[in-house]
């Protein structure tokens, strides 16, 4: 007889998600995140966010992830309800997510490796704008970028600060990036590219002892950045589980027609 599967609840330290918490202690056997076949976490996008970072540092291979919203958007989450959880889990449809991994070099010349499952930015730390060499490939695209910053985003990611900064939104399976400016000011006509998932950028600080710059993977900053690469991390890929109705995939289409 097969085992049945053991589930982990997580939640948002926020009241909403303690108290739906609280109302699902006694649904069943929770165990802990590291034993669990399947996370049902309670909370908003960015805990959910948080929650796949989880399983990326989890010792054992991620698991998939069935969100319940008690946050604002909810974009990656499904409706909260207290009842009827078990068939839920079981009619759920599984949607696949391939994070980004980026590499930082420092100006101090440490290297930092951060995963991203939404975007890797470069953001200008002062007034004075940024200015950023562009490699695809190996090959310089753009020699010089004056702007407030730079973004690569994942299908998952597009329809956050990605379309906030006028980038393209791009279908779940497209096997795209997007390659989105912050505020360009040079070259003027200049408002972004969509490259293959296959594609390895580079993004090279230029005089970043005036012009310092931050790169940020999802939620975790390293500032005074010299050189950023990035490529998706194909090896760890996630898990997100969506009711049948849901469907993440049409909802992402449907966000280009949202006046």
């Amino acid at each position: 007889m097969s085992q049945p599967p053991r589930r982990a609840l997580v939640a948002s330290p926020t009241t909403p998600a303690q108290t739906a918490a609280a109302e699902l202690a006694d649904a069943q056997d929770w165990v802990d995140v590291e034993d669990a076949d399947l996370i049902v976490a309670l909370g908003g996008d960015g805990f959910m966010l948080q929650t796949l970072h989880r399983m990326l540092e989890r010792r054992k291979a991620p698991v998939p992830v069935f969100g319940m919203n008690l946050g604002t958007v909810g974009f990656l989450m499904n409706e909260w309800r207290r009842h009827g959880l078990e068939g839920r889990l079981e009619q759920a449809r599984p949607f696949k997510v391939t994070p980004l991994q980026c590499t930082v070099t420092g100006s101090d010349g440490r290297i930092h490796s951060m995963p991203a499952i939404n975007e890797v930015s470069l953001l200008r730390e002062t007034r004075q704008t940024a200015k950023l060499e562009v490699i695809v490939n190996d090959r310089i695209v753009l020699p010089e970028l004056a702007c407030d910053g730079i973004l690569v985003a994942t299908p998952a990611g597009s329809t956050a600060y990605n379309f906030s900064a006028q980038g393209p939104i791009l279908p779940l399976g497209s096997n795209l990036l997007a390659l989105t400016p912050i505020s360009p000011f040079r070259p003027r006509r200049w408002r972004g590219a969509i490259l293959p998932d296959k594609a390895r950028i580079a993004i090279r600080v230029l005089d970043s002892g005036k012009r310092p710059v931050s790169a940020v993977a999802d939620q975790r900053e390293i500032r005074d950045v010299a050189e950023v690469t990035i490529c998706v991390d194909r090896a760890r890929e996630l898990t997100l589980m969506f009711d049948p109705e849901h469907a993440l995939d049409d909802r992402i289409t449907m966000e280009q027609f949202i006046a």
